[in-house]
């Protein structure tokens, strides 16, 4: 049985990864914070007496069910009630910069020139904003691969889908993305 400590360790360890994950799923800073703190205490209460090997899967399922969740809500939600913010200005002055924390990191080496720091925000928000328009199921198995670092197995238990199916979803995923930043120029 794990201590209150190594939950405690392995939230703190999961937090930012899985909010940029949620972010890039449902694009809305405050649903992805409370599908993430939703997604903690899911596993906090239900899975608490399990072994810290056994929660990363668990929380990656959870975060995936959570989020689907979150989008069924949000379906019936607007299904029945005009959204209010609909009639309001657009004010995009408060984004979420997804990939903020890589780029001040790498900002911070010794040496770089502007321009190599330019180039490689522009590189940033180009695969950002192409990651984001891949099709839901891919850029889950994409992240949930490439970014949790998960293997396939792993990831195909945490999509709840068979292994095939995340191999299917990584390679459409990665060809998209290839093709996508090959037409703006960029190459890896």
């Amino acid at each position: 049985m794990a201590t209150e400590k190594e939950l405690s360790d392995f939230l703190k360890s999961v937090e930012a990864r899985a909010f940029k994950r949620a972010l890039y799923h449902v694009r809305d800073d405050e649903a992805a914070l409370d599908i993430v703190q939703d997604s903690m205490i899911k596993l906090a209460e239900h899975y608490s007496h399990k072994g810290p090997d056994e929660w990363p899967m668990l929380f990656q399922r959870i975060l995936s069910n959570t989020t689907l969740d979150w989008f069924r809500r949000n379906k019936a939600r607007s299904a029945l009630f005009t959204n209010m913010s609909d009639f309001e200005g657009d004010d995009s002055s408060d984004d979420f910069d997804v990939l903020e924390m890589l780029s001040s990191q790498e900002a911070g080496e010794i040496g770089e020139s502007s321009e190599n720091r330019l180039e490689r925000e522009q590189t940033l928000l180009a695969i950002e904003k192409e990651l984001q328009d891949l099709p839901e199921r891919q850029r889950e198995a994409f992240l949930l691969r490439y970014w949790e670092d998960m293997d396939v197995a792993e990831t195909a238990a945490a999509m709840g889908c068979s292994e095939g199916s995340v191999k299917t979803h990584c390679f459409r995923a990665v060809k998209a993305l290839a093709a996508a930043l090959k037409a703006k120029g960029i190459s890896l």
